[in-house]
């Protein structure tokens, strides 16, 4: 009986330790997150289309969220699909299954240890994003207050399709719920553009599966990095200013997700840029070598304004500054050339320095801002 529970003390000091790791569910956060978002939310973006990068060593697209910013708050409200409301019985316990798409403040989607959902909710995934993986801001400017309501609308008429196992809607074939490849988190927000704001010229592609062999066809997802420049292009069109915020991974995190059949610590997973469905898709992290990925960094890049990291020492969020963002018609004219350069080098296997700049490779890294503790003002 003793040797029992000195077993289940050490366990539990075991997981109270866990715990309180940064980086980890349940431990510290940083504590200037408040001045952190008071700092870019001086730029009166509307929305922010959040681009999480893939922790797969190959075959990793990523995750797609939507922020949509609250005037009247002080923070945005991030707008996600729930990746485990599938209906598939592994996830009927121990996973968040409630809604469909799972809507939070921006601060517990980015940096944030302890979910205001339920502890069912993924880490790393639904809240505490830059613990397991950087994230790809793009903010958009001069969005009308009706198109934002119109999409929050659309997100909350998802998840009642979803409470309701509505089938055969307008946006979707078959059930509501969450499919890797058929209703997945770039589906749900490209639908909500296209069947709430208006965008009736984006294209939303819908995976097919061969009867015979019974397999999906890929080439047919949605793919978040593909959905994002497609949105990027239709922003263009209307108007929209966009600028470009890098979330950067924290490097440290030594928690270990016990849902993932590969027991990795956060620090070890691959920190991926998510790749369009091209030759690339399958390739290790960093080894990018095709067109339509390059362009994808490298226009990213190009309308880069802040790089936001984790300071190793103080544990307090920094933001770097980059020189002034492009606007979208001279970043792309000049991703394209670049891209169209470095995908020809690569191809003839040449020995070459790459004319493009990577996402957060091009930030000045001799303007270093540590946010102030009121956030008021960058120094």
């Amino acid at each position: 009986m003793k040797s029992t529970l000195r077993v289940l003390a050490a366990l539990v000091f075991a997981i109270d330790a866990m715990a309180s790791d940064f980086g980890s569910p349940g431990g510290p956060e940083p504590a200037n997150i408040d001045a952190l978002s008071d700092v870019l939310r001086q730029d009166p973006y509307a929305l922010e289309l959040l681009i999480s990068f893939g922790t797969s060593k190959g075959g990793s697209a990523g995750h797609l969220a939507l922020g949509i910013r609250d005037a009247a708050g002080d923070d945005d409200r991030v707008y996600s699909a729930n990746f485990y409301a599938d209906r598939s019985p592994k996830h009927e316990s121990g996973f968040y299954t409630d809604d469909l798409m799972l809507g939070i403040a921006k601060k517990e989607y980015l940096f944030k240890t302890r979910s205001s959902l339920a502890e069912t909710t993924s880490f790393g995934l639904d809240f505490g994003e830059i613990y397991k993986r950087s994230v790809i801001g793009i903010r958009v400017y001069g969005v009308a207050a009706e198109e934002k309501d119109a999409i929050a609308a659309f997100f909350a008429r998802i998840n009642d399709d979803y409470h309701q196992r509505t089938r055969d809607t307008e946006y979707h074939a078959g059930e509501i719920k969450y499919d890797y490849m058929h209703l997945n988190c770039a589906k749900t927000i490209g639908s909500a553009f296209r069947f709430a704001a208006g965008y009736g010229d984006l294209e939303i592609t819908s995976a097919k599966v061969l009867t015979q062999r019974r397999l999906v066809v890929a080439a047919k997802a949605n793919i978040p990095t593909e959905m994002a420049i497609k949105l990027v292009k239709a922003w263009h069109q209307r108007g929209y200013a966009m600028d470009v915020v890098f979330y950067k991974k924290y490097g440290n995190s030594t928690y270990v997700d016990p849902h993932d059949e590969d027991k990795v610590a956060f620090k070890d997973l691959p920190n991926r840029f998510p790749s369009v469905l091209s030759r690339d898709f399958r390739s290790d992290e960093g080894e990018y070598q095709d067109f339509d990925n390059l362009f994808a960094m490298y226009l990213l890049n190009n309308m880069g304004k802040y790089s936001v990291r984790v300071d190793e020492q103080t544990k307090r969020l920094v933001v770097k500054k980059y020189k002034q963002p492009m606007a979208y018609p001279e970043a792309a004219e000049l991703a394209t050339r670049d891209a169209r350069s470095d995908s020809k080098s690569f191809r003839l296997l040449r020995r070459f320095l790459p004319r493009g700049s990577k996402i957060d490779e091009a930030a000045d890294n001799t303007q270093l801002y540590n946010i102030p503790d009121d956030g008021k003002t960058l120094p």
